[in-house]
C-alpha cells in the first residue's frame, strides 16, 4: 500500500474509539414530554416477562440492527416499537456523547420531544410494564448518589501466559466502576440509564 492510500484511510477514519465497528451497539432516546405544562423526562419499566433485565427502569431503545441506517434510526425504531410513537413525530433535539460501557459495548443516546398523550395510550404492554415521568426541574435540583463496584479481571483457562512477562504471576489491575442512583418517589433509576441521565442533566447545566 502506498503512502497516499494509507494517509487517506487514516484521514477518513470515522470510528469514535478502537473496536467501535465490532462492538455490540445500542441506541436510546431520552424522551422529553410535557406533563401539566412542565417539562419531564419519561422512563419505561421493562415488563416482568422480558428475558433480560425484567422490571428494570430504562429509556426506550435497543440494539442497532444491520438494516438500521444510523444509531438515530435505531433509537426511533425502538421507540416506535416500545412506546407506539411514530418516528416522524419525534422532534429530535440533539445526540449526546456515546456511553462506552466497555470496548465491546457502546450506547448512542439522543434527546427528543415526544407527545406524552400518545405514549400513555399506545405503549407496548408486552415489553413495557409501565411508563412514568420525572420533572426536569426535579432532576436539576436533586443530585444522584454513587456506589462503587469492584471489577476483577479473570483470564480464561487457556490464556497464553507463556507469551507475557511474569506469566501466571502477572498482576492484573482491578478497577472500580461507579454506579449512580436517582431516587424519585418509589422508583430507583440506576445502572446505564442513570449514567446517561446524569450526563444529560450535566449537559443542560452547562
Amino acid at each position: 500500500m502506498d503512502q497516499e492510500k494509507w494517509k487517506e484511510r487514516l484521514l477518513t477514519n470515522e470510528e469514535l474509539f478502537i473496536g467501535e465497528r465490532t462492538a455490540f451497539r445500542s441506541a436510546v432516546l431520552i424522551p422529553l414530554v410535557q406533563v401539566d405544562g412542565e417539562w419531564s423526562v419519561l422512563f419505561e419499566v421493562r415488563s416482568s416477562t422480558m428475558r433480560t433485565q425484567p422490571g428494570d427502569i430504562c429509556f426506550p431503545g435497543g440494539r442497532i440492527d444491520p438494516t438500521d441506517e444510523s444509531p438515530l434510526f435505531a433509537a426511533l425504531r425502538e421507540t416506535h416499537e416500545e412506546l407506539g410513537v411514530e418516528p416522524n413525530t419525534v422532534e429530535v433535539i440533539a445526540p449526546l456523547s456515546p456511553y462506552i460501557a466497555s470496548p465491546s459495548f457502546v450506547v448512542y443516546p439522543f434527546v427528543g420531544i415526544v407527545d406524552y398523550g400518545k405514549i400513555i395510550q399506545f405503549y407496548n404492554k408486552n415489553e413495557v410494564e409501565e411508563v412514568f415521568t420525572v420533572p426536569l426541574q426535579w432532576l436539576l435540583d436533586h443530585e444522584p448518589y454513587m456506589h462503587e463496584v469492584q471489577v476483577d479481571l479473570s483470564p480464561c483457562i487457556n490464556f497464553p501466559y507463556d507469551k507475557i512477562r511474569n506469566g501466571a504471576n502477572y498482576q492484573w489491575r482491578a478497577r472500580s466502576v461507579e454506579e449512580w442512583f436517582f431516587e424519585y418517589e418509589n422508583y430507583t433509576i440506576w445502572g446505564m440509564t442513570a449514567r446517561i441521565l446524569k450526563h444529560f442533566i450535566e449537559s443542560i447545566r452547562k
